[in-house]
Parts: C-alpha cells; structure tokens; sequence
C-alpha cells in the first residue's frame, strides 16, 4: 500500500491507510475483549447500521479506488473474482473466492491464470454476471479519467502498458480473454504467484457495458454484491445502502448482510465520531467507524470505564513506520553511520511518542509481524528497548566521527503520531545521548510527501511507512527494494536508492511461487538480508482501538485489514 499522506484514497487501512489502512501487527485481535462481546448473541437480520466517518467515500466506482481486499464499505456493493476471508486475526489474512469458484489457475509458469465464475451471479437488476463483464470492468480502470486504482494490472498484463481503456480503445486488451461467459483467462508478462491477491482489487468488479455511465457511474454503480446504493451525496459524504434482492447467499460465503441498510455518514471530526460512539444514543447505538482510531487520551479515558472498553475493538494490519536514509547523501553513505543511529533509537520512547503500547508495538523487522508477511524475527543492531548510546558512540568514531555529528531528520507536521513532530522529538532525544545532534525539519504534510518521493529531493534522514496492498511480503519488500522500482521522474518509493542485483532477482524468484506459504519463508529471510545493509530503522507498527455502539454485533476483525469488517456486523 502505498503511504496513506500520498493516496488517502485507501479506504481499507485508514489508514490502510491507513491505511486503514486505511489503511495497519500480531495475530490480529487476540486481546480484544470487544470480539468476545461482540459475539454474545446469535446474529440476526434487520435494522440500519449507521458509519460515522471522518473522511468522505470518494470516488466510488471500483475502477478508481485503491482498496486490498475488496475494501470495506466498497466490498457490500462490489465483489471481485476473490477476496479476503471473513475470520478474526489470522485467518483473515488468506485470500478465498468471491465471484470466482477457486483462486485462479495457473499454468506451470504462472504468466497465466484462469478463473471460472460461480453459476446464478446476477447484478440488482437481475440480470447475469458474466466474464466478459469482469474483463470490460477491469479495462475501463484503465481510462485516464477514471485514474486512481492499483497500477500494478498495467505492469503485469501483457501489452496493458500503454492501454487507455474501452473509451478511447475498443479493441479491448488482449491480454485478457473471455472463451464463454463463466471463463476469464489472464496473461502476464511475467510470474506472478500472487495474483490471487491481485484479484481481490476492486477493478476485478464486473461492469455491464450497457450500464457504464463513465465519469458518472459512482452515482449508481450496478450493485454485484448483497447492497446497492440509493444514495450518494457530495461524493461519498452521505452514502446510504439498501439490500441488493438479486444477492443470494448461496454464491457469497463471505459476506453476512445481515442489516436492511446502511447509512455512511463522513466528514465528522474523530473527536466527535468518539463522543457519539460512547454515548451509544439513538441510531449511534447501532453505529461504528471504519477510520477513526481512539487516541492516546480517549484511550485512556475508556480503559477506566469497563462498559466502554468492552466496545473497543483491537486490530492489527501490515503496516511498519520507520526511519529511512538515503545513501546517496552524506554522512548517510557510511554503513556505520547509519548502524549507529540504529543503535542509539529508544524504541520505548518512540512507542511512547506514537501513543503508547496500546497503540503502537515497537518493531526491528521491516516485513510486520505476521504469518502471512512471513515475518522472521531478526534485530540487526540490538539495542534493547531504550538504546545502546554507547555502541552507536563506539561506531561514529570508526566512521571518523568521535566528536559527534550534526544531522538533519525531516517529518511532517501532520499529528497523524506517525511522521509528526512528537516520533521526532523522540528519535532527537535518543540521539542525543549518542552524541548525535538532530536538527528537525517540519513540513506540511503535502511538501513532505512531494520532498521524500522525489530522487532530486529526497533528503538524507526522515520518517516514512510502509502498508501492504495485501498480507504478503511482496507489496511490502518490493516497492522499497527492488531497483527496477526506483523512479526517477515521477514518485519514488525506494528511499534507500537499491539497486542489488541478487535482491533483484530473489523478488524475481519468489514471485514465481504459487505456494503462499512457500513464498512467505522466502520473503521473511529477503528481509533478513536486507536489514543487514541498515537502509531503514524500524520503528514501531500500529495497533487499532476503536469504538463501536452498544447494540453492534457480530466483531470481527481479521488481520487482512486490522479493522472491524461491516460484511459482519448486526445491528438487531
């Protein structure tokens, strides 16, 4: 996932990005109290469940979102040929079939994948679903004004590079190939073991031809999943759903649709979304937020008050906020330099900067602590919890600096407990017992993104994160490591400027692989080795705690999006 401060679109990590991320991690919720009395009852239909949200539900047509897993709002109108799996903590984090009957398959190289549809699929007007109603869907996402969604189908099918969708092209992509009505057959340039992830992207949404009104179409996209939408005002900042009656459940195990409907209501401001949340009056009793976290005060207030801490629900999803250098600029060309800011971090006060141990976990592993990440536990540079000021003192004189150094962290000045002042404050502190000396240069949040992205500007030593478009290692590693990602006009997410060619080719093996599990060991060892070269330092990753109405249940909280997943949810 790319940075939530550069596409906010990212409903899912709120983050992602989160994401939320939205947009963001440890076995999902196994401390939430709130999944045990979330579950009290059996679940039953009926009711309005009501979302009170910070930010709007734009652009909602599937060709422009940027939303792993279907998304979560997005995921009751739009299915896709897969998406994640329904379940609590881990077992969330698998991909399972939605439209399709399987999760693809490929050849023996895996530069093809086939996917058959479910029989009896139709869209609210009744009419059929069909395959060349998915590959139209995926080819309008690929029309200029339709821009937005995951850029990783013009990289992987074969001659998409160029491709400026149905409107302009009517030839359609050729890489795509639809043999009868239930069959769609995909090829790539190259391995990709992970396309089955890929799938669960919301430009895998069927569009029917006939019904695509372009620009317009988020007003009323043509519902393929249990809701439809009766209501879109302001771009997404009141969207209201009601039940789609050509849905059935005999085609989606996924998704439980138990209320009548759904009342989306943005651009509140969080403290508010709290504050009705924990007064549970009205419909807010049968209200939650996709993107509003409790903060460290509201946190605290609610962990003295047992009827509301038994309504927070806690989460975890890949997402790692970390120092980046970039070796392109001095002092930071020295390996032993930046080995010595890794020894002097106190994670304990950077953990403490970001809002506590409630909200942040601290991290030394780049991948986030997740099976299906394939994390492997490594910490390169021990400094224990607080920092070992001596060792990185002991490391700056081999590097020539035994009388200390001057060095300048950028950050934003956004107070998103991430990239903001207070971690930088935190990481000043700690260096300063290193005999390091951390000038902070603070920007707003948009000449921050624009500065660290850009090759010609990057700076030397800021803060950054990292969320995954899905729960593998690939979209985390490779667009931070692989040299052939590096952009040099345009935005660039390799901050360490790596080009190695072994890591190249490591990324190039694994994605071979369509044993997920395989594939997983693989990439948790890649990130062993890359540690090694102290490119980053990480930080912390993030925990979510939020608040949901009294009358709210059914939790469930899967480590794919480390958020409460409204597919679920009971009002009544």
């Amino acid at each position: 996932m790319r940075q939530p401060s550069v596409i906010a679109r990212r409903v899912a990590v709120a983050s992602v990005s989160l994401a939320v991320a939205a947009g963001a991690v440890a076995c999902g919720p196994e401390d939430n109290d709130a999944k045990a009395a979330g579950n009290d009852s059996t679940p039953h239909k009926g009711g309005t469940l009501t979302v009170l949200n910070s930010n709007a539900q734009q652009d909602f047509d599937p060709a422009r979102l940027y939303t792993s897993g279907g998304g979560n709002i997005p995921s009751l109108v739009f299915r896709t040929l897969t998406t994640r799996n329904r379940e609590n903590g881990e077992a969330g984090a698998k991909v399972v079939p939605d439209l399709a009957t399987d999760t693809g398959r490929p050849n023996k190289d895996a530069t093809v994948w086939t996917f058959t549809l479910k029989e009896g699929l139709k869209y609210e007007d009744g009419t059929k679903i069909t395959s060349a109603d998915v590959k139209y869907g995926i080819e309008r996402s690929f029309a200029p004004e339709l821009s937005g969604g995951a850029p990783y189908l013009r990289d992987w099918l074969v001659g998409a590079a160029d491709y400026q969708g149905p409107y302009k092209d009517k030839k359609g992509l050729s890489a795509i190939e639809t043999p009868d009505e239930r069959t769609i057959v995909f090829h790539l340039n190259k391995p990709e073991g992970e396309f089955p992830y890929l799938a669960t992207q919301t430009q895998f949404t069927p569009v029917p031809k006939a019904k695509d009104t372009g620009t317009k179409y988020e007003q009323h996209p043509v519902s393929s999943g249990p809701y439809k939408v009766v209501s879109n005002e302001n771009d997404g900042e009141r969207l209201v759903l009601e039940r789609n009656p050509h849905w059935s459940a005999a085609t989606d195990a996924e998704r439980k649709a138990y209320p009548d409907k759904i009342d989306v209501r943005s651009g509140l401001d969080s403290s508010v979304i709290n504050q009705r949340l924990s007064a549970s009056q009205g419909a807010d009793a049968a209200a939650v937020t996709t993107d509003t976290n409790l903060g460290p005060a509201e946190l605290a207030k609610v962990s003295g008050d047992k009827e509301l801490a038994a309504r927070v629900g806690t989460g975890h999803f890949g997402y790692t906020n970390y120092i980046a250098f970039n070796p392109k600029v001095k002092p930071f060309d020295d390996p032993k330099v930046r080995q010595a800011i890794s020894y002097a971090i106190d994670r304990s006060s950077v953990v403490n900067a970001a809002g506590g141990s409630a909200l942040a976990e601290p991290a030394t592993t780049f991948l986030p602590d997740q099976k299906s990440f394939g994390h492997t536990p490594y910490d390169h540079f021990p400094a224990g919890e607080s920092g070992d000021p001596a060792k990185a003192k002991e490391l700056l004189k081999e590097a020539g600096h035994g009388d200390g150094l001057t060095v300048t962290l950028t950050h934003s000045n956004a107070k998103d407990f991430e990239t903001s002042p207070e971690i930088a404050t935190a990481i000043q502190d700690a260096l300063k017992k290193a005999g390091i000396t951390v000038r902070l240069q603070g920007l707003e949040d948009n000449d921050y993104s624009d500065k660290i992205h850009d090759v010609k500007t990057e700076p030397g030593f800021f803060l950054a994160h990292w969320g995954a478009d899905w729960p593998s290692g690939g979209p985390f590693l490779a667009p931070i490591f692989d040299g052939r990602q590096i952009v040099k006009d345009g935005a660039n997410f390799n901050n360490g400027l790596l080009d190695d060619a072994s890591v190249n080719a490591e990324i190039d093996a694994i994605n071979k692989l369509t044993d997920l599990d395989a594939a997983a060991k693989r990439w948790g060892a890649l990130d062993s080795k890359i540690g090694e070269k102290a490119l980053t330092v990480p930080l912390f990753h993030p925990v979510y705690k939020r608040l949901y109405g009294k009358d709210v249940k059914n939790v469930v909280i899967s480590d794919w999006t480390g958020v409460l997943d409204v597919s679920q949810i009971a009002v009544k």
